[in-house]
């Protein structure tokens, strides 16, 4: 996808691009943050670093693969900031709950304590439906590594749920 740098064209094509890809980011960004207003954060944030390669001369090969790339990497090194723990909420936990959404709710605050790449790497292989080669191209890892960190942070996800919880729920 050769592009000339710098022209009108090149920004109608970056809305266009931008327009197709936004709501597949969202809901990426969304499993990895666990919060609209943190995914939409990311998801422009990654756009806005890929609309400045964009412009440059330089041709972006896969240019979904390559903003993908940019949003993992942009909520892995978000999480090492200092404010990326804040939780700001305008609403009391709720008090009753339906055990389905009561699973729901266990297994996206057991994801939400792991470390980044442990909670990319399962967002990837289980919600994004990745293969193991996609997910290690992606995060830019080996793919043994990429085995090794989901049997990991799945068997940390076990003693945190419970051995059945995996086996019992969705």
């Amino acid at each position: 996808m050769a592009r000339a740098g710098g022209d009108v064209a090149d920004d109608s094509s970056f809305e266009q691009f931008a327009a197709e890809t936004a709501a597949r980011l969202y809901r990426t960004a969304w499993l990895l943050t666990g919060d609209a207003h943190a995914a939409e954060d990311l998801v422009q944030e990654s756009l806005a670093r890929v609309y400045v390669k964009w412009r440059d001369r330089t041709p972006i090969d896969n240019p979904v693969g390559y903003t993908r790339t940019v949003l993992l990497r942009q909520f892995i090194s978000g999480r090492r900031r200092r404010s990326s723990t804040e939780v700001v909420t305008d609403r009391l936990p709720e008090t009753g709950v339906v055990t389905d959404q009561a699973s729901h709710i266990a297994l996206r605050t057991a994801i939400a304590g792991m470390a980044p790449r442990d909670r990319a790497v399962l967002v990837l292989r289980y919600y994004a439906d990745r293969t193991v080669a996609e997910t290690a191209a992606d995060l830019g890892m080996t793919e043994s590594a990429v085995r090794t960190r989901t049997s990991r942070a799945v068997d940390k996800l076990r003693v945190l749920l419970g051995d059945d919880f995996l086996t019992t729920t969705n």
